[in-house]
């Protein structure tokens, strides 16, 4: 088929989705608690240049609503019982996006989380609070900071391979997390030495329907947390997968990761080596960050600056946004739109971060790509300036305008990818979510 690519969303909506959907308390008392949960978001956008040989811009809008019940039940001091079921209701108009995966037209309702579980509470004293938790069904599973695994993304539509993709389209909101199957153990609690093993089953046919098996050991303390990460390819659906894809089954790949303050006060480190043995050769990636939060300063500001490297055929799989822009979906532009996804290139990255009323956030994001191998590759070496602002109107509404200069390098007519030129892509967006 195509070598996928993956996408970004509104940081916030993002969060939202897939860790805990917004809830509205319907019943609860010391044992149980039942919540309705409702989110929708809508987003308006426009970019000056495409990326999939259609000349001129593209505006378009995405939309989707995230609704269902979720709740926990405690088991007479035997553990909790927890689950929920939700649907996502999604769609896109206009032109469609500026890469082509949508052409605004797709429209579907579809099960998101569909799932079960049981934490052993104090059951299990030697283990910890929560010392084992076990579930099953359709959820979102993420594995340390999501560099490899964060959710099933991405989201097309009918834009490429004749709509056979298509998953309801709203690319760039991307409300579907959810792995389609899934079982995972996680032992241990939050703190000390503590793992998980999972098996993970994709529905998402631009995944190829990918299923793996996974596991993680880590160790938290007061200055932060070292892991490790192991994961399995175990099939593709060859009817889905390109030959890229293919090399999923029996690959494995491995991880050292860490991330904490190191004993510096409002400090943050964090870093990741990952390595792929696949079929026709081992793949690495990696990076390494740093940030400072200056607590004591007019408007709290924060600084970040983080370095990462993907080899040319590193496989991305289920990388996706874990803690607002820039994480995984590196670029508004890049990420989404005109590549690299996440392959095949070095990303210095300088993040800058403000916070002038406690209800507001206003950020700048910098990034400057380098192609790695350019032989039998697209040139994709850019620049690429993003401003944004999070404004929570109330609990209710959150707003987030961006504007995003992307510059290439190269355009479509010397080995790039954008359209009309290599000059600089204006890109807008203006994102609203409603959460109860």
């Amino acid at each position: 088929m195509f070598k996928v690519q993956t996408l970004s969303t509104l940081a916030v909506a993002a969060l939202l989705v897939s860790q805990a959907t917004p809830a509205y308390e319907l019943y609860a008392d010391d044992d149980s608690h039942l919540n309705a949960d409702l989110l929708a978001v809508w987003g308006m956008f426009n970019a000056r240049k495409n990326y999939d040989a259609t000349p001129g811009g593209s505006t378009w809008r995405e939309g989707f609503i995230k609704y269902g019940v979720s709740g926990d039940q405690g088991l007479a001091g035997n553990g909790t019982l927890y689950g929920a079921l939700n649907w996502v209701s999604s769609g896109t108009w206009g032109d469609g996006d500026a890469a082509g995966n949508t052409d605004g037209s797709e429209r579907t309702t579809k099960i998101e989380d569909a799932y079960l579980g049981w934490r052993s509470a104090d059951r299990l004293a030697l283990l910890g609070k929560d010392g084992v938790d076990v579930s099953f069904g359709r959820q979102v599973v993420r594995l340390g900071r999501g560099f490899l695994i964060n959710d099933d993304g991405p989201n097309l539509g009918n834009g490429v391979a004749d709509g056979a993709l298509d998953r309801g389209g709203a690319y760039y909101l991307a409300a579907r997390h959810a792995f389609d199957r899934t079982a995972v153990l996680r032992l241990g609690g939050q703190d000390g030495l503590h793992g998980s093993l999972q098996w993970l089953k994709s529905d998402n046919r631009a995944q190829a329907q990918t299923e793996l098996a996974a596991g993680t050991l880590d160790y938290t303390h007061s200055l932060g947390t070292l892991g490790l990460t192991w994961i399995h390819g175990i099939d593709v659906a060859d009817r889905w997968a390109s030959e890229f894809q293919k090399a999923r089954e029996g690959m494995n790949v491995y991880s050292l990761r860490g991330e904490g303050s190191a004993g510096i006060e409002n400090a943050q480190f964090a870093f990741e080596y990952a390595w792929q043995d696949k079929r026709g050769g081992a793949q690495q990636a990696w990076y390494l960050q740093a940030g400072y939060t200056f607590a004591d300063e007019p408007w709290t500001p924060q600084v970040s600056y983080r370095y990462t490297r993907y080899s040319d055929q590193w496989d991305s799989l289920f990388s996706g946004l874990s803690s607002g822009y820039g994480t995984w979906f590196q670029g508004e532009v890049a990420a989404n739109y005109a590549g690299p996804f996440n392959s095949n290139t070095g990303i210095h990255h300088v993040g800058l971060k403000a916070t002038p009323l406690e209800n507001l956030t206003v950020g700048a994001l910098y990034f400057d790509f380098s192609t790695v191998r350019t032989r039998n590759h697209l040139n994709l070496d850019a620049r690429e300036l993003d401003l944004y602002a999070e404004w929570a109107v109330s609990p209710h509404l959150i707003i987030s305008p961006l504007v995003g200069l992307y510059q290439p390098r190269k355009s479509e007519e010397n080995g790039g990818n954008q359209v009309g030129g290599n000059g600089t892509n204006v890109y807008s967006q203006l994102t609203v979510a409603v959460p109860f």
